[in-house]
């Protein structure tokens, strides 16, 4: 995480940033430990877009919960579109763990529903403060995390009243769990911990 780098290496000691990214300016607040390390970090993810040009996705509808529906190899699915800044499009299995991200969406991602491919999240509620994600990024296949597309996936389940509204609820990723919360703009938090440190020699 940028913000924990910046804090802990003295480069600001400000808590409270700005950062551009990819996906528009996130702000940033660092939560420090009795060190006066970062342990956790709180982004405010901006507001979810739901217009088709943002999206985007290929139909025109005016209501705000975008769902579309797919038939794909031997299933369909229902999507929910969202922006955070990229395109996603979420939808429920059955067992997320078992269930072949590979296989549908390396299919789903270059859909022509998606005319600048989409990142595709398969999610299972849990209960109603608490879904298990896998995520599969366009251009990159499935990782471990993805913060805009838990994002996605809190707004789509808040939507369609599949969660607690304006409750920070749990998002269960490969990677470790985030809290994400919505409340007109979408806050995400989650642990920051440095795995290794290295240097380039040039």
């Amino acid at each position: 995480m940028f913000g924990k780098f910046v804090y802990d290496k003295g480069l600001t000691k400000k808590k409270e940033l700005e950062i551009e990214t990819l996906a528009g300016v996130k702000k940033l607040k660092l939560h420090t430990n009795l060190e006066d390390k970062v342990e956790s970090v709180e982004v405010n993810m901006g507001k979810p877009i739901f217009e088709p040009r943002e999206i985007p996705v290929a139909y025109t509808d005016e209501s705000p919960v975008k769902n579309l529906k797919i038939k794909t190899l031997n299933k369909e699915f229902t999507f929910t579109c969202v922006s955070m800044g990229n395109p996603h499009a979420v939808t429920i299995v059955d067992n997320v763990d078992t269930f072949d991200v590979e296989k549908y969406g390396k299919v789903l991602e270059v859909d022509p529903h998606f005319p600048e491919k989409a990142n595709i999240e398969f999610i299972e509620i849990l209960d109603d403060k608490t879904v298990k994600m896998r995520v599969w990024e366009r251009g990159s296949g499935e990782t471990l995390a993805c913060g805009t597309g838990a994002s996605a996936v809190c707004v789509a389940c808040t939507l369609n009243n599949l969660v607690k509204e304006k409750e920070e609820i749990t998002i269960k990723l490969l990677g470790g769990d985030l809290k994400i919360k919505y409340d007109g703009d979408v806050y995400m938090t989650g642990p920051s911990t440095t795995i290794f440190e290295g240097e380039i020699e040039l």
